[in-house]
């Protein structure tokens, strides 16, 4: 029974084929280039830059963490990918060779989930995201689109995997003990870039379907780079982990903002056009399976 269970949990929210899985414009091949500066764009009450509305990464799914455009390790043996140099750059910045700096012993782990990724024989193999666990920091962008809201203090996340809330200002950390899945979050405003500070991440998460993985102890440095016109930020974080890797790694992904116009692809824009009485077109975020439990993805909800 409990091998019948992990199984069928593992399926839940297996990947779609590799064609259904974005439009072209939400499978582009670069990450732009936005540097930090200035905000000349409008401005909430309490000061934040409004970047208030649904986003989504450009470039793939949680399938592959180096080949955001490949398949997934139960997936690379299925479907014929082309050459390697035709899809985006490994979601890993730095270093320079794409590759998580493991440590010996954790590559070996990571490689071990991705062998048991279609094959939970133990408990510890179900990808947690399969569970509908929280995504973690940085995975969380890499599963549907998602929606911003901004509060006074706060930036909130509503991920299809659950909710994330960033602190904004100097209030410290949550006690060491306290350990979250998407971490505690601390953030600040320095111009078009939102910085935040993770710590407290319980690390069961991982970082995609191929195994790859941080512990308890680990620290990230995020920076949300926006552009000057809010339709696209780009999402670096440093992670840092002396037991696990060998020196830190930067994470890379791009983002862009989905309006009503956006093209649907069944992947990254998980949004549809509301019915309303208004003249404005409002778009909403689709009945999620993980978020309200009536899935499968992608199912609007109707009335009986």
């Amino acid at each position: 029974m409990v091998a019948g269970a992990i199984v069928a949990a593992a399926l839940t929210l297996a990947p779609l084929p590799l064609a259904a899985q974005g439009a072209a414009s939400f499978r582009e091949r670069t990450v732009p280039v936005i540097r930090s500066g200035d905000w000349a764009g409008p401005r909430l009450a309490d000061g934040q830059p409004d970047v208030q509305g649904h986003w989504s990464n450009t470039i793939g799914n949680h399938n592959n963490f180096t080949d955001p455009q490949g398949g997934g390790p139960d997936e690379e043996r299925r479907a014929p990918l082309g050459p390697r140099p035709g899809r985006a750059p490994s979601r890993v910045s730095d270093p320079p060779s794409g590759e998580v700096p493991f440590q010996p012993w954790a590559r070996t782990k990571a490689a071990e989930f991705a062998a048991h990724l279609s094959d939970p024989v133990r408990p510890e193999y179900v990808e947690p995201l399969a569970r509908c666990a929280p995504g973690g920091p940085t995975k969380s962008f890499m599963w549907h689109g998602y929606e911003v809201r901004q509060y006074p203090g706060y930036a909130v996340f509503l991920f299809d995997s659950g909710t994330r809330v960033i602190h904004l200002g100097d209030s410290p950390h949550l006690p060491a003990a306290i350990k979250l899945w998407n971490g505690d979050s601390r953030g600040h405003w320095e111009g078009n870039t939102l910085v935040v500070d993770v710590a407290n991440n319980n690390s069961k998460a991982r970082l995609a379907r191929t195994g790859e993985f941080a512990s308890e102890h680990v620290r990230i440095q995020e920076r949300y780079i926006f552009d000057p016109g809010g339709e696209r930020f780009t999402y670096e974080a440093v992670y840092t982990d002396p037991t696990v890797f060998t020196r830190p790694f930067t994470v890379t992904i791009p983002n862009r903002r989905i309006t009503a116009a956006t093209p649907q692809d069944g992947w990254n824009n998980m949004t549809f056009r509301a019915n309303h009485p208004g003249p404005e077109p409002i778009i909403e975020a689709w009945e999620r399976v993980c978020a309200e439990n009536n899935g499968p993805h992608g199912d609007i909800a109707t009335a009986p």
